[in-house]
């Protein structure tokens, strides 16, 4: 019998740097049953071999691709933006899986029409300027979505290491969760096999399961498990 092969996971990254978060995704979908493949501008794979995307953390998104602009103290990568908005055409198109994460989020946000806030702090004023690796901000989950069917609980503790946010949703887009000052920390696409953002980075948070479980519910909707089905249950 023919050895099933494992769910391969594209995940997105800029043509330079972004290691130690590859390193940690690969792990973390590794671990969850699937493989991962890097995506950056300059090392693509055809979009048709994927089963699933990751678009991963980085630079931020260009603000003229929301109607913003371009602010000279925020790091840009219009190459990476073209590479994951054509990703997510595909995945859209096909049905893939996505998992966004922390820029990823957002993008999936600019993807369906939506915009940023491109300096959290200039709104959210009373919010502290919280930049850590480690499970210090407390998320409060909307009970009614597929973010809370999945991790199992309303609130959890994560990690921070943003500067914007999502302003308005885009089509089909929901938000999924706040932290306690407002700011949105995950979305969602309803409508969708497994299209959920989160604005912290789950793949650093290897010992917190229902964490790993946002990567083992990708990876299983990407094999074709009904996974919103399984959530029900």
């Amino acid at each position: 019998m023919a050895r099933r092969r494992k769910p391969l996971i594209g995940v997105t990254a800029s043509a330079t740097g972004s290691i130690v978060p590859w390193l940690f995704n690969r792990m973390a979908v590794w671990r969850a049953g699937g493989e991962a493949v890097r995506l950056t501008p300059d090392r693509r794979c055809g979009f048709s071999n994927l089963d699933g995307l990751v678009i991963g953390g980085g630079d931020d998104i260009t603000p003229t691709l929301y109607g913003a602009q371009v602010e000279p103290t925020i790091k840009i990568d219009p190459e990476r933006d073209a590479l994951e908005l054509e990703a997510l055409d595909w995945a859209d198109r096909c049905g893939k899986p996505v998992l966004g994460i922390c820029r990823g989020s957002q993008m999936i946000n600019v993807h369906r029409g939506g915009t940023l806030h491109t300096d959290i702090y200039k709104v959210y004023v009373e919010a502290p300027r919280l930049r850590t690796v480690l499970p210090r901000k407390i998320v409060c989950i909307d009970p009614e979505t597929r973010l809370h069917a999945v991790l199992g609980e309303g609130e959890c503790r994560v990690n921070a290491l943003h500067h914007q946010s999502v302003d308005k949703v885009g089509a089909g887009v929901r938000i999924a969760a706040r932290d306690i000052h407002g700011i949105v920390q995950a979305v969602e696409v309803p409508d969708r096999s497994f299209w959920l953002g989160v604005q912290w980075h789950p793949e650093f948070l290897l010992l917190d399961g229902g964490q790993q479980q946002l990567f083992r519910t990708l990876v299983r909707t990407a094999a074709g498990v009904d996974t919103r089905r399984m959530a029900a249950e």
